[in-house]
């Protein structure tokens, strides 16, 4: 069975309709596609450090994450949003499980290079898929949020994006980035491909900028390391899932290595 990584952005995810949910469980019941979610949830993580007044700042789209927010992160993450997805699944008819990156090690993890700037944010350096084989052999939807761990035990905050554009490398499967918008902006259009030295060049003009910085730049990174199929799309468009696990292209912004272009030309 293919399977597919849906990434679910936190600003998103309440604005899913059930349709979703139950596009995405009919992925593995009508179209053999084994769907792996892994998901963010910074909105509510604003709203939580908020009320308990936790500074938080972000750089370059990316939360500069201390202890006390770190605590915050794996709390809303692997709590509350992590099994409020799972329910969704469970309603549409389907069967999922809610996992932490840092359970059995899932998402192996070591400090981001700018770790200074940056605080307690880590990158991935392994998946242990074969913790994931055995529950999807049993028909379960496995529901990751990107808390990380590494081999002493610290935990660490991950973009949801950079985690997602990790499992689908590991499983070389295509990756679907769920936001809610169309795809990404140049000007006052979405462009529907986007080149890696398009999406440099647009971030160093500043016209991709904030969140989107870390989604683009976890979609050419999937490609460098052999991931052939990526796309952002709008999952609050009905069947827009459906149409990129099935077509791979018609929904949103789709990407490519100009240098390998070029090569096959």
């Amino acid at each position: 069975m293919e399977s597919l990584v849906i990434k679910c952005g936190g600003s998103t995810i309440g604005k899913l309709s059930p349709s979703f949910f139950k596009e995405l469980v009919e992925l593995k019941n009508k179209h053999q596609i084994q769907p792996i979610v892994v998901h963010g949830g910074g909105p509510s993580i604003s709203t939580i450090l908020s009320s308990l007044n936790v500074e938080t700042t972000f750089v370059n789209g990316l939360r500069k994450t201390t202890e006390p927010v770190l605590e915050v992160v794996e709390m809303v993450l692997s709590g509350s949003m992590n099994k409020h997805l799972v329910r969704q699944v469970m309603k549409a008819g389907g069967n999922a499980m809610g996992l932490s990156g840092v359970d059995g090690k899932l998402l192996l993890a070591e400090p981001i290079a700018n770790a200074e700037e940056l605080g307690l944010v880590g990158e991935i350096v392994d998946v242990n898929k074969e913790l994931l084989l055995p529950i999807m052999q049993q028909g379960i939807i496995p529901i990751v949020s990107p808390v990380a761990v590494d081999t002493q035990g610290q935990h660490y905050n991950i973009n949801a994006d950079m985690a997602a554009a990790a499992v689908a490398t590991a499983f070389r499967a295509p990756l679907c980035m769920i936001t809610d918008v169309d795809g990404v902006l140049v000007g006052d259009s979405v462009a529907t491909k986007l080149s890696d030295i398009e999406v440099y060049s647009l971030i160093e003009n500043k016209h991709i900028t904030g969140g989107m910085i870390p989604k683009v730049e976890a979609a050419i990174q999937c490609l460098t390391k052999g991931v052939s199929e990526i796309g952002i799309i709008n999952g609050t468009t009905e069947d827009a899932l459906t149409h990129f696990a099935l077509n791979h292209t018609g929904a949103g912004t789709s990407f490519y290595l100009e240098e390998v272009m070029e090569k096959s030309v």
